[in-house]
């Protein structure tokens, strides 16, 4: 069973920055491409960034090109957001998924962390 928990999210004014971190607790001996994923209020959930095992391999979606950057720690089962540059439009609920390198969908979610981006 793969456990995935996010955390740092908060309050923060346009133009500032936050690190998301997610700590995925294996009990299995799995490499997991890790990704971040968004949901606003009344908006479905989008595609953020993700990472593969290595970590050579990145993918971020057109807005957060250039601002947001994803990293991982695999001694400590940890993947990080690092978001700067924040506007408005970020304000959503983020969540950290895992994807086994068997499938071709992310298959653990996390619950979410709230970033809010005040004007």
């Amino acid at each position: 069973q793969v456990h995935v928990v996010e955390s740092g999210g908060g309050l923060v004014q346009a133009g500032g920055s936050l690190r998301l971190s997610c700590v995925a607790s294996e009990r299995t001996f799995r490499r997991f491409t890790m990704g971040w994923f968004r949901q606003a209020p009344g908006k479905e959930r989008e595609f953020v960034a993700s990472i593969s095992w290595s970590g050579g391999t990145t993918y971020y979606a057109d807005p957060m090109k250039g601002r947001f950057t994803i990293s991982r720690d695999n001694a400590k089962n940890t993947v990080y957001l690092q978001m700067n540059s924040l506007k408005p439009e970020d304000t959503a609920v983020y969540y950290c998924a895992a994807k086994e390198i068997t499938t071709m969908a992310f298959n653990y979610w996390g619950q979410g962390t709230q970033v809010t981006v005040s004007s």
